[in-house]
């Protein structure tokens, strides 16, 4: 793109492309997902009862990701954990957030300026996350677009993805926060990586690699920055969703509206033609009796108990 030329941004976009995630950026995405699973309601007990339920929820936020990108291409799961010093620097990180002496380690990171330097470089790691998933699905499916956009979705967001499974390494079972029922916020924006680079890889979309993922991760750092200082978790796009979702998948559409009335008219003559049935039925019943049917009928009582005293006298 000539405006990066021009705006000097080329080499910027570059040195982005060529910077390494080990270790700093990785320390701070275990950081920022441990602290994480740490203020999960009930955790704490948890890793007080059992450290290895503990630990191994903890891998699953960190390199959740992985496992989930690695069991959709028929890859072996635990390939992640195979990188031994990745997994050693998570499990000490997981140590002193957890058990730390007085807290300390957790108490500082969660200080909110330390906090908005960690999570923003945990950001950073979200576009290198997504990229590598869907340059990995592009080396086996080079013509499935889908593929692409679901093994980087996975990757990228893979830990909000198998929360069900997390949670049950913790003894918790809660289906209705399932990530595809409710997304949330990093669901979102990582699927809407994913569908970015996917259309990049494959040419629909004329940008070269390494200023999308200038582009990209300028987006998610200001965004998480801004929701961070303002305190909100409202979704950028929620305008557009809510336009969206009315559009295709509301009630509100011209057929759903002309069911809906066919379906109250029904109704309607159902309710008229009851009350109809029920105002006879009491009309009926308050019927008033006919003076000489009501004689007629004591007369014949009358006979009734003389013929039957009589013979009883017999």
């Amino acid at each position: 793109m000539d405006l990066f030329g021009v705006l000097g941004l080329d080499k910027l976009s570059h040195g982005l492309a060529n910077l390494s995630m080990f270790p700093y950026f990785d320390m701070a995405h275990y950081t920022v997902s441990i602290m994480a699973l740490r203020e999960q309601p009930g955790a704490l007990a948890v890793s007080r009862v059992s450290p290895l339920a503990c630990w191994f929820s903890s891998m699953l936020y960190c390199f959740g990701g992985a496992v989930l990108s690695g069991i959709m291409l028929a890859e072996p799961p635990v390939a992640p954990l195979t990188n031994s010093t990745s997994v050693l620097l998570a499990s000490i990180i997981w140590y002193v957030v957890f058990y730390c002496p007085m807290d300390l380690v957790y108490s500082y990171a969660a200080l909110l300026p330390l906090r908005l330097v960690l999570s923003g470089m945990k950001e950073v790691t979200r576009t290198w996350k997504v990229l590598g998933g869907v340059t990995q699905a592009h080396n086996k499916y080079k013509d499935s677009l889908l593929v692409m956009i679901a093994i980087g979705w996975a990757r990228g967001a893979g830990g909000g993805l198998i929360s069900n499974f997390e949670q049950l390494v913790r003894g918790v079972w809660k289906p209705e926060t399932n990530e595809l029922l409710k997304m949330s916020y990093p669901t979102k924006i990582t699927l809407i990586g994913a569908v970015l680079f996917a259309l990049q890889q494959t040419h629909y979309l004329p940008v070269q690699k390494h200023h999308l993922m200038l582009i990209y991760t300028v987006f998610i750092v200001v965004n998480k920055s801004r929701m961070m200082l303002m305190g909100s978790s409202t979704s950028p796009f929620a305008t557009i969703e809510l336009v969206i979702y009315k559009t295709l998948f509301s009630d509100s559409s011209a057929y759903a509206a002309l069911t809906s009335e066919v379906r109250k008219g029904c109704l309607d003559n159902g309710r008229t033609n009851t009350t109809t049935a029920v105002t006879k039925e009491s009309e009926v019943s308050h019927a008033p009796v006919s003076p000489v049917k009501g004689s007629l009928t004591a007369k014949e009582e009358s006979e009734n108990t003389e013929t039957t005293n009589c013979k009883k006298t017999d």
